[in-house]
């Protein structure tokens, strides 16, 4: 597996939707690719602090950033 394929199957690894077979070719990719295993690790880090925000402790204009961000990543990848 390719760090690529890592970055496009990584949201499916985190919410444990993946087939065994593309698991165990994902795992043993971050066993060899320290770049990849820190994108994890720093994608879980993420998540887990935005899931701490409750509504509106963010500032306006910082949440349209993050989904200006988010909308134009989409786009990007379509």
């Amino acid at each position: 597996m390719s760090c690529r394929e890592v970055v496009d199957l990584i949201t499916n690894y985190l919410d444990d939707a993946m087939l065994e077979h593309d698991r165990a070719r994902f795992d043993a990719h971050l066993a060899d690719c320290p770049g990849c295993t820190t994108y994890l690790d720093q994608l879980r880090l993420t998540t887990s602090w935005l899931g701490q925000l409750s509504e509106g402790s963010m500032p306006i204009p910082t949440q349209d950033t993050f989904l200006a961000a988010f909308r134009g990543w989409k786009r990007e990848r379509s």
